[in-house]
């Protein structure tokens, strides 16, 4: 679920018999619950809603989803190799990861959905 650019991390309590989630992609933690689908996604609505309310009441940035800037570390070897794939395949280094994750994620995505 996506609403006004922040999304939910969704699971199934099944002692519980209830859903629950949390704002994915924020430091602060926001979570909301409910016990079906289109309750669950007023839920979030409202949680996506009072989070940037109390945000704003407070005096605070409300934290953004995603930057569009990933940093991490890796093995000096792997950086050289994606490098030079990047190279050989005509792209930018930065268009070549992006594709490479997006491809990984689409992959990962397909398999938690498919369970």
């Amino acid at each position: 679920m996506t609403y006004k650019g922040y999304s939910a991390a969704v699971e199934f309590d099944a002692d519980d018999e209830i859903f629950f989630g949390k704002l994915a992609g924020i430091r602060d933690g926001v979570g909301f619950h409910a016990d079906t689908a289109r309750e669950l996604k007023a839920a979030f609505r409202e949680a996506v809603d009072d989070y940037i309310e109390t945000c704003a009441r407070i005096g605070k940035s409300p934290d953004k989803p995603y930057s569009g800037k990933v940093m991490f570390r890796v093995d000096p070897e792997v950086h050289a190799r994606v490098t030079k794939a990047a190279e050989l395949s005509g792209r930018s280094l930065n268009a070549w990861a992006e594709d490479a994750l997006r491809r990984a994620a689409d992959a990962d995505m397909a398999k938690a959905v498919a369970v």
